[in-house]
């Protein structure tokens, strides 16, 4: 068993990864190929993977899709690497989603946000609250859209919430980032969840936030691992050819449609032959002129 504290050590430090949910032609949940998807994944050394989450199309899976992905997505990783799994929505659903997530095996959630309305920094409080006390395993919340945490929120959440270990940021305000980070210090494992992380991730590191997840992993593992190495290691020669030859491009054509971060993400694992079938909508999948950019981006690196 992984407990909360051993979790949050986990996530302390290494590259994490959340892995594109594999759909069929129909876009049903395509388990054989998912399978297969992790244990690909699987050597390159993830710390450790977040399923059916923003990048794994959580905001499209039914109740039964989510079940099925994070059931697999345990059994197959079982003993290899912590699996943590996607929650969220209104209050009640995420605790309905997050005690499923629990019961299949899950060692913990990444509380994505409310739906839709706005809502004051107490009402943020008593939802991750509530989300926490369903649930005995570790949860990390992620800051971003709707549900933006002040240092003083999260400063009640840690005294009311012992289980609550991680924040991952997703909107990128560094003066408020840096606030939580001195204000909570090491109460919580602090990732970095912007889109396309490693664009931002030696700003992070610089205000003491090392970790990230990455979105790459999912086609081109091999780079993804020796960038966040680079970034560790503080090789700027790496990072910044990296950045230039590689990342700075593909950004171009991710930020040319909005919902684009999930669909090149799924267009990359198609052109190194790990296809995980199209985007569900409302999500639109790459051009075909978009993929021949991204699949010479992709070939420009040599081995992924």
């Amino acid at each position: 068993m992984i407990t909360p504290q051993d979790l949050k050590q986990t996530l302390s430090s290494g590259l994490l990864s959340f892995p594109i949910t594999d759909f069929d032609a129909n876009g049903d949940f395509k388990a054989g190929t998912y399978i297969e998807r992790l244990e690909w994944l699987a050597p390159y050394g993830a710390t450790a993977l977040f399923v059916a989450g923003g990048t794994g199309e959580f905001f499209s899976l039914t109740p039964e899709d989510y079940s099925r992905v994070v059931k697999t997505a345990v059994e197959t990783c079982r003993g290899k690497v912590p699996i943590l799994a996607g929650a969220g929505g209104p209050t009640r659903t995420a605790i309905a989603y997050a005690q499923e997530a629990e019961r299949l095996g899950a060692h913990g959630i990444l509380l994505m946000p409310h739906y839709l309305t706005e809502a004051s920094q107490d009402g943020l409080v008593d939802h991750v609250e509530a989300v926490c006390k369903s649930v005995n395993f570790g949860v990390v919340v992620y800051n971003r859209n709707v549900c933006r945490l002040n240092a003083e929120s999260l400063l009640k959440l840690a005294d009311r919430c012992a289980n609550l270990i991680g924040f991952k940021d997703g909107v990128g305000e560094i003066e408020s980032m840096v606030t939580i980070r001195r204000r909570l210090g090491d109460r919580f494992s602090y990732l970095g969840g912007l889109p396309t992380a490693e664009v931002y991730a030696a700003a992070y590191k610089a205000i003491g936030v090392p970790v990230y997840s990455s979105a790459v992993f999912n086609f081109i593992p091999k780079t993804a691992v020796e960038f966040y190495e680079a970034i560790r290691t503080d090789d700027y020669a790496t990072t910044e050819r990296l950045i230039d030859d590689f990342f700075l491009p593909y950004l171009a054509i991710r930020n040319r449609k909005a919902g684009y971060a999930v669909s090149i993400v799924k267009a990359g694992a198609t052109l190194v032959g790990r296809g995980a079938g199209p985007v569900r909508p409302p999500l639109t999948d790459l051009t075909g002129e978009e993929c021949e950019q991204l699949d010479a981006l992709i070939k420009s690196l040599g081995s992924q």
